[in-house]
């Protein structure tokens, strides 16, 4: 059985350039003005645009800083899409288990906030307090006690939700702890 071919680097030492078969690698350059840094992260030039900068590091913080991703919508786009987005990126809520994404010291998540506001407590208030609360305007809204009031009865299913967040903030934590 014969060979093939036979390759001029045989024997000892190799004398042929290792990796000469290789073409040299084509870095991209930081598209900012007087940066010679390699720009290895992308950001579109305008929204909803195929084209890219691509900047360095540093320079990507620089854009992102000053990125607003409504600009040029009025008020019920923005509050449209904004809705649509947090409704798609549902499934990274799950992430919340562990603590990720919270604010501040990360004791108790913008939602969690906006429901103790909603049953009038304040924001180091124990789970006690909550059921206390969350009793009392649920008795004084209660659509029994106030028939035909549709705002009691929207104020009643918001106290409702409220509730539920901290109750579910609070089992997570039982569970976490």
């Amino acid at each position: 059985m014969a060979r093939a071919g036979r390759k001029n680097d045989w024997g000892f030492p190799r004398w042929g350039g290792y990796g000469a078969d290789r073409a040299a690698q084509q870095v991209r350059m930081c598209d900012r003005h007087g940066c010679d840094q390699p720009g290895d992260c992308p950001a579109p030039k305008s929204p909803n645009s195929p084209e890219r900068w691509y900047f360095c590091q540093q320079h990507a913080g620089e854009y992102n800083r000053g990125w607003d991703y409504f600009q040029g919508l009025d008020e019920e786009e923005r509050a449209t899409r904004e809705h649509n987005e947090r409704r798609d990126a549902g499934g990274f809520s799950g992430g919340t288990f562990y603590g990720w994404g919270a604010p501040g010291d990360g004791t108790r998540s913008r939602d969690e906030m906006r429901a103790l506001e909603l049953l009038e407590l304040d924001s180091d208030a124990d789970f006690e307090a909550i059921k206390k609360s969350w009793r009392r305007l649920a008795k004084e809204n209660h659509p029994d006690v106030k028939p035909g009031d549709a705002a009691a009865a929207q104020k009643f299913q918001a106290i409702q939700a409220a509730y539920d967040v901290l109750k579910s903030a609070e089992e997570r934590r039982m569970w976490k702890g």
